[in-house]
């Protein structure tokens, strides 16, 4: 059982990378998971995440999905001080900044570094009120904390570290080349205070027999003075969400075809992509491939077109338009029922299927054009506002009268256009439509994102794709989805493969 507080700041384990996408979230999850399984009430911490895969908190703010599935790690409630600052680009230059939960307005990359003092004092409160409720913290760095050109005005990797006390494991990732040589290069650009919070390294993502770097570690331990903690082996299908745009566009370049026939689900690879996690659960279905569509050339002939969410909807239509995606779509969207695919959009992708987009105020438009042709096939019309719909939802999804629940936000509000022509098909207890559909249901789109996270509805609605290509249902869910046994599962793999022990005195708990 855990022993009692010491008295000095909560024990703090904080992790690192040489680089992004190095498994550091992952990483995180998997230590909340091991210390909650230890006894110990522990809380995941990411100062500052840029993300376009974020969540809705019970209470109504957003953070970045990364930490909800930490906070998931740790069976916790996500809560906004596990992410205090959000950023959500909406551009190469310009982000929507969102801080404790609620957006306070877009900036570009030197108006946030002139409102980072701001933005640290309310970092280190939201720290200081969570650590205060728990007997330990895991930290989650950000992109490397050897990137000299941000240094200066770091919130989230050794300046949080400094502030949390917290010691720093640098975490590498074997599976990109040059890791050693990033781990050298990385202490070798750290200042000395810097260097003298990292306890050591763990390399990520292993494959083949780990004594065969048994050189390259102890090398590596006599330039630094820092030892290994561990080598994490390469763990596919880990069955949690991605943590960013690039994971998940790797992913779906490794989405090779399943064993035996599968419905062929082409989801729209939106330069803007937002909460790419609504697929999660639908690509985990045995006879489901998702695959990702960036041109007329790769549609085929699918079961289903799937347009997920964006943070900037005028943007990505245009882009539609550009590559002809927009012309394609649309062709497919008015075929014969025979020959059609189903055609489904969320949050952003709902607006796109409307008749047009308007953003007076230039929410997420950058003002050369705010307003923008929808695809038209919907009779629905979105208007951006100044306010944020962030709510946790539960529905019914009228098709297949079966239960929904997910999360909204979205800055559109979408009205039905003159002549009708659509029909609410999520409708929340309040009889609140939450997405719309054509009298035939094959184009239909809704603002609930985690919509197929609901296993009899997506059985249902896989089985109603298979159906229409002649393939009898199955009718039963075979592929449940659920974080927790998958947490349970990388906990197990990091367990065995990190010097525990050692982690337990770095953080004074043994």
């Amino acid at each position: 059982m855990p022993k009692h507080k010491p008295d000095r700041k909560i024990p703090a384990l904080m992790l690192q990378g040489t680089s992004s996408n190095a498994g550091k979230s992952v990483l995180t999850a998997a230590l909340c998971r091991i210390l909650l399984q230890d006894g110990y009430s522990v809380a995941p911490f990411k100062a500052q995440n840029m993300a376009l895969n974020s969540f809705v908190t019970p209470d109504g703010r957003e953070i970045g999905r990364a930490q909800a599935v930490q906070a998931a790690a740790c069976r916790l409630e996500p809560d906004a001080r596990m992410n205090p600052v959000l950023l959500k680009p909406s551009s190469d230059t310009g982000s929507q900044v969102i801080v404790m939960g609620h957006a306070v307005g877009n900036m570009r990359v030197k108006e946030y570094v002139s409102f980072k003092p701001e933005a640290f004092r309310t970092v280190q409160q939201a720290y200081d009120s969570l650590s205060a409720q728990h007997d330990v913290m895991v930290l989650e760095g950000a992109g490397s904390p050897a990137e000299i050109n941000l240094k200066a005005h770091d919130i989230v990797n050794m300046q949080m570290a400094r502030y949390a006390d917290a010691r720093v494991l640098l975490v590498g990732d074997i599976d990109r080349g040059g890791v050693f040589a990033s781990l050298v290069g990385t202490m070798e650009l750290l200042d000395p205070w810097e260097r003298d919070l990292v306890a050591g390294f763990v390399l990520n993502r292993f494959r083949g027999d780990a004594s065969l770097l048994d050189p390259a570690l102890e090398y590596t331990t006599r330039k630094t003075g820092k030892p290994f903690f561990g080598v994490v082996p390469h763990v596919t299908e880990l069955g949690l969400p991605e943590e960013d745009s690039v994971s998940f566009k790797e992913a779906m370049c490794r989405n090779m075809p399943k064993a035996g026939s599968c419905v062929d689900v082409a989801l729209i690879d939106l330069p803007h992509i937002a909460n790419f996690t609504d697929l999660d659960a639908l690509s985990g279905e045995p006879d489901v491939r998702v695959r990702g569509v960036r041109s007329p050339g790769e549609l085929g002939r699918p079961d289903c077109i799937l347009i997920p969410g964006s943070k900037n909807t005028l943007g990505d239509l245009e882009w539609l338009r550009r590559t002809g995606l927009a012309s394609a779509i649309e062709q497919m969207g008015r075929q014969s029922a025979e020959n059609a695919p189903e055609i489904v959009g969320i949050c952003g992708g709902l607006q796109m299927l409307g008749r047009s987009v308007e953003d007076p105020l230039q929410v997420e438009s950058d003002g050369r054009n705010d307003q923008t042709e929808g695809l038209g096939l919907l009779n629905v019309h979105t208007i951006m506002g100044p306010d944020k719909v962030l709510t946790r939802v539960e529905g019914t999804h009228t098709a297949f009268d079966l239960s929904v629940c997910g999360y909204e936000i979205h800055h559109g509000r979408t009205q039905v256009g003159e002549g009708g022509g659509v029909s609410p098909c999520v409708v929340l207890p309040d009889g609140t439509a939450a997405g719309y559909s054509t009298a035939d249901g094959r184009v239909w789109g809704t603002y609930m994102h985690g919509v197929f996270d609901a296993d009899e509805f997506r059985r249902a609605f896989v089985d109603r794709l298979r159906s229409r290509r002649g393939e009898a249902p199955l009718g039963r869910v075979v592929a449940p989805y659920s974080l927790d046994p998958a947490l349970d599962r990388l906990a197990a793999v990091v367990r065995e493969a990190l010097d525990m022990s050692a982690v337990y005195r770095l953080l004074g708990l043994s």
